[in-house]
């Protein structure tokens, strides 16, 4: 027991802290965007997948010997991926499509370390099951999830905070050779183990059925049930407070803890108890999405979420545990488990983008959930008819309305791979207005009467932060302005004969809604460019542009892309930007304070750093967050700039691409 048990502890460690490991490398490159760990995740279950066939036919098909040299070979090559560092080649372009070049980085980078983590599971399970027979292995199972959900916490709490990405990789790949020696000498004890089957083998292969087509196809869709619910929270969570390893982990977390409940302790899942605490759940959920107050607030987030999460996947997961087959076929039931989570993560990950306008798949699992409820029920006793229409009725109400409401918003709405982006129309009369709405907030607004449609609103009006700073600018004559994040191109109703603005946009959908739905970039006066990448990148390549304003407003929801807050993406716009030029970063934002993450810094630059903030007249009500840097303190005591503004803030250490926390900067 403890080789065997000293394996699935440390690869399941190490199958759980790559995840977010090689995820967090490659952020950087697909603009810090949701979807990259949702791609990551399809990636991650299909491996695990090809891990479990892998197990699954040497241990049915290879006599012991042959099955270890096979394994021990494969160990061997898979050293060849060490370290598993990020290579810069694999940098997008900017015109690349995302999602197939995340799936080849990684298979690139983990490809086979990894596969062989995710057969390590079954294939040392079964080796136990073979050393020991009549004892069940699936307390090792239970044992391998808890690994799982230590590295999962582990990261983001121990790992992540204190120690850089370069000697995170280090720490890793020194691990996984710690984990091929162990496995290989558990490999090497199997080989000298008979190839027939033991007396208890055959004993419980006569009591216990071969598992039917029809259990196959359960065991399918309730695996792939539970990797929807998890995917789709997950995105739910990151559109709009930020990708980053915590709030990557705790949703994946909690569905390794169902599947640690479940399989170690049967007492753990009772459908009624469930059923009733989904329910609750559920409206728990719709009553956060839908109240203002509620909406904005992130432990509110994140404690519904989390329930969601666990609740659901309790009853996926404990269906699963229920119908559990003897050991003789537990490779075959791991790798229709596996088969599952890689349906879910690619219906989630890849069709959902395609078919759906916004993020139904959500809405969709929780449907799908409670017609599992009650088809489980029905298989026993009948429900009552009042259990049966509030079970059914009440949730399939509120993903109804869900889908009424966006439709009814909506003028257009439209998918990829960077989120939803959705045209509403609201106001009336010379207040009317067109909005461009990026997950749930607001990215870009224009008045649609004659009179006013030239007049920059929203975030750039003349009395927030980015307004000021450019009509500081202006006064001098023709001006160079640079933007990163387009939006709806309120900055170029600024823009002079003489003038040129650039803005880099990394979403194609948002330069075709601007410039179609939108009419600033039409009107404008000054020479408009639109560049189509990540900015960091295309400004890593470009020649010195010498920008007089360079604005950074490059949300995806709320979410903030903390590659373009960090010390080595600020020495990027510093060569970019002229020597009296003015940096405006755009920080507004509902669950993260970021003045202080910008003022750290320009702080360890030695730039100067002015914070302003813009309220309505009229209520009071904040309307936008600005700081704005610059080498030059005169640029900043500007008549523009200097009476609206204070000193920002500077706190805790600079971020930078290896070492940055947003943690710290969450509104709790």
């Amino acid at each position: 027991m403890p080789l065997h048990a000293a394996a699935i502890f440390l690869g399941s460690l190490l199958l759980f802290l790559v995840q977010p490991l090689v995820a967090r490398q490659m952020l950087p490159w697909f603009g810090g965007a949701a979807s990259v760990w949702t791609v990551c995740m399809v990636f991650f279950q299909i491996a695990l997948l090809a891990g479990y066939a892998y197990a699954h036919l040497v241990i049915r098909y290879l006599a012991p010997k042959p099955r270890a040299v096979l394994h021990l070979a494969l160990l061997t090559l898979s050293l060849l991926w060490l370290p598993i560092a990020a290579d810069a080649s694999w940098k997008p372009s900017g015109e690349d499509a995302p999602a197939p070049r995340i799936l080849l980085f990684l298979l690139a980078t983990i490809g086979l370390p990894f596969a062989l983590l995710a057969a390590n599971g079954p294939l040392a399970q079964a080796w136990f099951a073979r050393a020991r027979p009549g004892v069940s292995p699936y307390r090792l199972f239970a044992l391998s999830n808890l690994a799982s959900l230590l590295a999962l916490l582990g990261y983001p709490v121990l790992l992540e905070p204190w120690l850089a990405t370069a000697g995170q990789v280090w720490v890793w790949s020194g691990l996984y050779m710690v984990f091929a020696i162990v496995l290989a000498i558990a490999a090497f004890l199997d080989s000298r183990l008979p190839a027939t089957h033991t007396r208890g083998d055959a004993a419980e292969a006569g009591a216990a059925p071969a598992p039917s087509a029809r259990d196959y196809l359960v065991w399918t869709g309730l695996a792939a049930l539970g990797s929807v619910l998890l995917l789709a929270v997950t995105n739910h969570l990151t559109q709009d407070v930020a990708s980053f390893p915590l709030l990557w982990v705790v949703p994946l977390a909690l569905y390794l803890v169902t599947f640690i409940l479940c399989f170690e302790r049967e007492r753990a899942y009772r459908l009624a108890l469930y059923a009733i605490l989904f329910i609750a759940v559920v409206v728990c959920f719709a009553v956060v999405r839908g109240v203002p107050g509620l909406k904005d607030s992130l432990p509110a987030q994140l404690v519904v979420s989390a329930a969601l999460v666990f609740v659901g996947c309790m009853i996926c997961h404990g269906e699963l545990a229920n119908m559990r087959p003897a050991a003789r076929h537990l490779t075959g039931f791991y790798l229709t488990v596996a088969a599952g989570g890689a349906l879910g993560g690619l219906l989630v990950g890849v069709a959902a983008p395609l078919l759906l306008p916004n993020y139904f798949e959500l809405d969709i699992a929780l449907a799908a959930l409670v017609g599992l409820i009650l088809l489980r029920i029905r298989s026993g006793k009948p429900a009552s008819p009042v259990f049966t229409a509030v079970a059914l009725g009440g949730p399939l109400l509120l993903i109804g309305a869900q889908f009424y409401k966006d439709s009814a918003e909506s003028v257009i709405s439209s998918r990829n791979f960077y989120g939803v982006l959705r045209l509403i129309e609201a106001g009336s009369g010379a207040e009317r207005e067109r909005q461009i709405v990026h997950g749930t907030i607001i990215h870009g607004r224009q008045f649609l009467s004659a009179e006013r449609r030239r007049e920059a609103a929203g975030y750039y009006r003349r009395e927030g932060g980015g307004g000021r700073a450019v009509e500081a600018r202006l006064e001098r004559g023709p001006t160079r302005i640079g933007v990163v994040g387009l939006g709806a191109g309120a900055l170029a109703a600024y823009g002079r004969p003489g003038d040129t603005m650039r803005f880099y946009e990394i979403n194609p959908a948002v330069i075709a809604m601007a410039k179609r739905d939108f009419t600033y970039l039409a009107d404008s006066k000054a020479t408009i460019e639109t560049v189509l990448g990540d900015a960091r990148l295309v400004l890593e390549r470009e020649t010195p542009q010498r920008f007089d304003v360079l604005a950074i407003d490059a949300f995806s929801g709320d979410a903030i892309p903390v590659h373009l807050l960090t010390l080595e993406a600020l020495d990027v716009y510093l060569r970019h930007l002229a020597p009296d030029g003015i940096l405006a970063f755009h920080v507004s934002n509902k669950f993260l304070v970021l003045p202080p993450v910008v003022g750290a810094l320009a702080k360890t630059r030695g730039l100067h750093a002015r914070h302003v903030g813009d309220r309505d007249a009229a209520s009071g009500a904040a309307i936008s967050e600005w700081v704005l840097l610059s080498r030059d303190a005169a640029s900043l005591a500007h008549a523009r700039i200097a009476p609206a503004s204070t000193d920002a803030p500077a706190r805790g250490p600079a971020w930078t691409d290896d070492f940055a926390t947003p943690l710290r900067a969450l509104k709790w």
